[in-house]
């Protein structure tokens, strides 16, 4: 599962970790999302890039963990384990854990009440850029991030970049959630 978990983050990264200036950016990429810093002497262990007989730390494990969206090592297990059909949390709704299931170019829809619509392509590394937007406060070009979207939840939006304004975080359908759905590329109205 170990294994699993570092190419669902590379494939989030949209980036292979093979160099220790890899290690360097993913390390910068865990501290951006999480405010948690690991070393990169740590994530070489768990990538085995040091060919040491450790065993990473369940602390560790949960921190890569949440960095893909789930609470710890134990979800992130008990999700894995599951069939493909049935991978996520029996108690929430329909979820969507972006690194394993989008792919750079995939488009989302996001809706929430009151009649709100916002069009959103995945560019990796967890990050979408907005391609169409009505009624919301999000436009046309803004960017941010984010690694997790559960269905009827609210959605929370980290790093959100409006244009020369600072980035900040933002919540979609904090009142009744969000809704999405898979659209084919370049459909977005």
């Amino acid at each position: 599962m170990i294994n699993q978990l570092c190419k669902e983050i590379e494939t989030a990264l949209n980036h292979k970790i093979k160099t220790p200036k890899d290690f360097d950016f993913l390390r910068e990429n865990i501290y951006s999302r999480l405010n948690v810093l690991v070393s990169r002497t740590t994530l070489m262990r768990v990538w085995g890039y040091l060919s040491e007989d450790v065993t990473p730390r369940v602390s560790t494990l949960s921190i890569l963990a949440e960095f893909l969206g789930y609470r710890n090592w134990e979800d992130y297990c008990q999700n894995v384990a599951l069939p493909k059909s049935q991978q996520s949390s029996p108690v929430l709704n329909r979820r969507l854990s972006i690194a394993s299931a989008l792919d750079a170019g995939d488009c989302l829809r996001l809706t929430w009440q009151p009649d709100r619509v916002c069009d959103i392509e995945y560019i990796g590394n967890l990050t979408f850029r907005v391609v169409a937007s009505r009624n919301t406060r999000l436009h046309e070009g803004d960017t941010f991030q984010c690694s997790l979207i559960i269905e009827g939840e609210p959605l929370y939006l980290d790093n959100l970049k409006q244009g020369d304004a600072p980035a900040i975080a933002y919540v979609c359908g904090k009142k009744s959630g969000v809704r999405y759905e898979l659209l084919l590329p370049h459909t977005s109205q």
